[in-house]
């Protein structure tokens, strides 16, 4: 017999304590009705300590006090219903419809939390998801499947940037297979999520993209469910619908920051600058939902965002992250200042999973090549312009001068292409050579010679 239990104990920000509860699970989802009232709140438990239970509420909880409230435990955990129509849909952060579209009704119900991947069950991740962004596509290849985090700060256009991956995000054009993004907003101002639905609008990606928003000003206990609810549809679409999903989700240290404040609101012992210390595990759950099975064809690859505090990327989120994900993308204040958008700092960015996804069988043979030239040359840049401060780039050697035309031309026309050019691969590699032709030819000492006659010859 279904039980409702009429006094609380005590009310702490978005925590609820009741006591003499009987026949409760963990994660277990119960409904508040709040006298006077008619739509109930929901919460779920995050702690049971013998016949005292602690409820996390997913809505505010002003309005409510210990008297003139009811909680009644649904025996569940906390669902959604699922189905392709999410497609093009946009909901709030514990997955209710905010588009005006209505309920999403279907036989197949998934708990948020997530099915947890055998690892012997996981396909290595193999082949590439074109991003339309040069420095992303030829440097730091995004394979499917993988995790790849971009690493921001206050006052940089990774939002923007997150857009135009939206926009122009596909695989490579094999027969047969669908591919999707699922976007999920954490802690965003209006203005910012209004910003996003009205560019995946303008350039018609909205019908491909499922769209997971929590506003700034919605309950911190909503933020924590918005990760796990975007990340549960992308394993339906993925291993249900066979489907390749991208997951970009902005901005995980909103997450982190609501995740502090939960744990501060339950007083556990804060670890390194208040965030408590299953912080780490937090996020691997997270993190490790993406990938590739081998019994199904769809894949999820994640592209979460974080902003660094004060650009500081051992701060615990980013440093973190870098231990669970394959790789990072830095975002760089100093390329920003010179209006290069979008300002990728390459060199302290690598994807790990880059050398398996990429070449004659994904993207181009000469890609590999090219690659670790691009990068090398760059990182002999940043020598001579320390060089040129010193002496004076007029009395560089006259290799040094062309290092400086190509330091110069590769930021302003490879990395910087602004947030509405979408570039193929074969577009990305082909300006990656006409950048290279300044240097020298024995300075291309990353290159096959082979490729140098095939590509570099005929720009000549």
């Amino acid at each position: 017999m279904k039980k409702e239990y009429l006094k609380l104990d005590r009310i702490e920000g978005p925590l609820i304590e009741l006591s003499d509860i009987e026949n409760v699970s963990y994660g277990e989802v119960i409904d508040i009705k709040v006298k006077g009232e008619d739509k109930r709140k929901k919460g779920k438990v995050i702690k049971i300590d013998n016949d005292r239970v602690v409820v996390q509420v997913f809505e505010s909880t002003s309005g409510i006090s210990v008297n003139n409230s009811s909680v009644s435990f649904t025996g569940k955990p906390f669902e959604l219903h699922l189905s392709k129509e999410i497609l093009g849909r946009s909901f709030n952060g514990i997955g209710e419809p905010i588009d005006g579209g209505g309920e999403i009704f279907s036989s197949k119900i998934f708990n948020i939390n997530g099915r947890p991947i055998n690892p012997v069950a996981r396909k290595y991740p193999r082949n590439y998801i074109q991003t339309g962004v040069s420095s992303i596509d030829g440097l730091t290849t995004l394979i499917r499947g993988q995790k790849l985090p971009i690493f921001s700060g206050n006052g940089l256009p990774h939002n923007e940037l997150a857009a135009q991956i939206v926009k122009q995000a596909k695989i490579s054009a094999d027969s047969n297979e669908e591919f999707a993004v699922v976007f999920a907003a954490i802690g965003v101002k209006h203005d910012d999520a209004d910003y996003f639905r009205k560019s995946f609008e303008e350039s018609d990606a909205i019908n491909r993209v499922v769209m997971y928003i929590n506003y700034a000003d919605d309950p911190i206990a909503e933020r924590l469910t918005t990760p796990r609810c975007a990340l549960t549809a992308a394993e339906y679409l993925a291993f249900e619908e066979d489907m390749h999903i991208l997951v970009i989700m902005t901005d995980i240290t909103s997450y982190c920051e609501a995740l502090r404040e939960v744990s501060s609101a339950r007083e556990e012992v804060p670890s390194r600058k208040g965030y408590p210390g299953y912080l780490y595990s937090d996020l691997a759950s997270l993190y490790e939902r993406a990938g590739m099975l081998k019994n199904r064809k769809g894949s999820i690859t994640l592209l979460p965002i974080l902003t660094m505090p004060n650009d500081d990327i051992t701060h615990p989120v980013p440093d973190l992250t870098g231990y669970i994900t394959e790789g990072q993308i830095v975002l760089g204040r100093e390329l920003n200042q010179k209006h290069i958008v979008p300002p990728v700092n390459i060199l302290p960015s690598l994807s790990r999973l880059m050398k398996d996804g990429i070449g004659g069988d994904y993207t181009r043979e000469d890609h590999p090549d090219v690659s670790n030239q691009l990068f090398s040359s760059y990182s002999k840049v940043q020598e001579v312009r320390a060089l040129s401060q010193i002496i004076g780039e007029d009395d560089l050697s006259e290799t040094d001068r062309k290092y400086m035309d190509f330091g110069r031309d590769f930021e302003d026309r490879f990395i910087g292409q602004g947030f509405n050019e979408n570039r193929s691969i074969e577009e990305t590699l082909d300006l990656a050579w006409d950048i290279l032709k300044v240097l020298p030819v024995e300075e291309l000492d990353r290159i096959d010679p082979k490729l140098i006659d095939k590509y570099l010859k005929k720009l000549k």
